[in-house]
């Protein structure tokens, strides 16, 4: 069943966070919807630039609607992920997405207002939903002193601004997360001073974290002990601080890189220990079953308050 995300923000805040992830391929499409079917609580299913550019729109917009039909227990929301105006645009004239990101955080704030405001026009026209982004995330490997990091936050003042000013339905800020599986050392990732200070100035408004994965630590060693060269000094975020992030406004926390180390632990170990098969059939099962259950841990663990 399809749901708008407008509608189930207003219900999460403050209680839970709808867990977004992102699917390439059939398997991830699948895995998602089975765990989607077993819990009490919608999630995203959020689409890329490069996974449209991987499978085309048209093949993985498919693939959705057949596992609609197949999990119809699953309540879902189908999102476009960091798109620039033209990726929105073609998302919105699909007619096949509840919610499109527009992703103008590397502009200047008076440009990222103006290709935002564009993009919620014309959504919510359609009656689609727009995040948008302030603040700068860090990348896969993206490093730097405190000074550089605090500078890339989402500042709080600038953005009840560009809430006001654009009209997005969401928001997702720049408080210490980071794309990839290389995220934090040491002490806390989130800097919650300022995710608090962002939620005064957005009373009620739904905050969206991304890079938000847990990068288990024995996944990355199981992933080694199968021929793999990871790093083994970074983590991600535990249950605990995300649930500390509910509190705080954040109503959609993004999961991608926990779902490509269980693909790359699955396939690593199976080829490993079954050196003499070569059937995508049977690694894509033990991905399939994995994968549900973790989009079933992931929306289990944002819980905070379940009256």
């Amino acid at each position: 069943m399809r749901v708008k995300p407008q509608d189930i923000f207003a219900k999460a805040y403050g209680k839970y966070a709808i867990a977004a992830f992102n699917v390439f391929g059939a398997e991830q499409v699948c895995g998602v919807f089975a765990g989607a079917s077993e819990v009490d609580v919608p999630v995203i299913v959020q689409i890329t630039p490069a996974a449209r550019k991987y499978l085309s729109p048209g093949f993985l917009q498919g693939m959705i609607a057949a596992a609609e039909e197949l999990y119809p227990a699953a309540t879902i929301a189908v999102h476009l992920d960091h798109g620039n105006t033209e990726h929105c645009l073609s998302a919105i004239d699909s007619g096949f997405y509840d919610s499109v990101m527009i992703d103008a955080s590397h502009e200047s704030f008076e440009r990222n207002c103006a290709l935002t405001k564009e993009i919620v026009d014309r959504a919510h026209s359609r009656g689609i939903a727009v995040e948008a982004e302030l603040g700068v995330l860090g990348g896969v490997e993206d490093v730097g002193d405190a000074a550089q990091r605090s500078g890339r936050y989402t500042d709080p003042d600038q953005a009840e601004e560009f809430v006001r000013t654009t009209g997005c339905d969401s928001l997702a800020v720049a408080v210490g997360t980071s794309h990839g599986a290389y995220k934090f050392k040491g002490g806390t990732a989130l800097n919650f001073s300022v995710l608090r200070r962002i939620q005064r100035a957005l009373p009620g408004f739904p905050l969206v974290l991304h890079g938000a994965s847990n990068v288990p630590g024995e996944e990355i060693e199981r992933i080694n002990a199968a021929g793999g060269i990871l790093k083994t000094d970074s983590r991600g975020l535990s249950a605990a601080e995300l649930r500390s992030a509910v509190q705080c406004g954040v109503s959609k926390i993004n999961i991608a890189t926990d779902m490509r180390l269980l693909w790359t632990r699955v396939c690593r170990e199976f080829f490993r220990d079954t050196p003499d098969q070569f059937d995508p059939v049977i690694p894509g099962k033990k991905y399939m079953e994995g994968l549900r259950m973790l989009v079933r841990q992931k929306c289990e663990a944002l819980v905070v308050d379940r009256s």
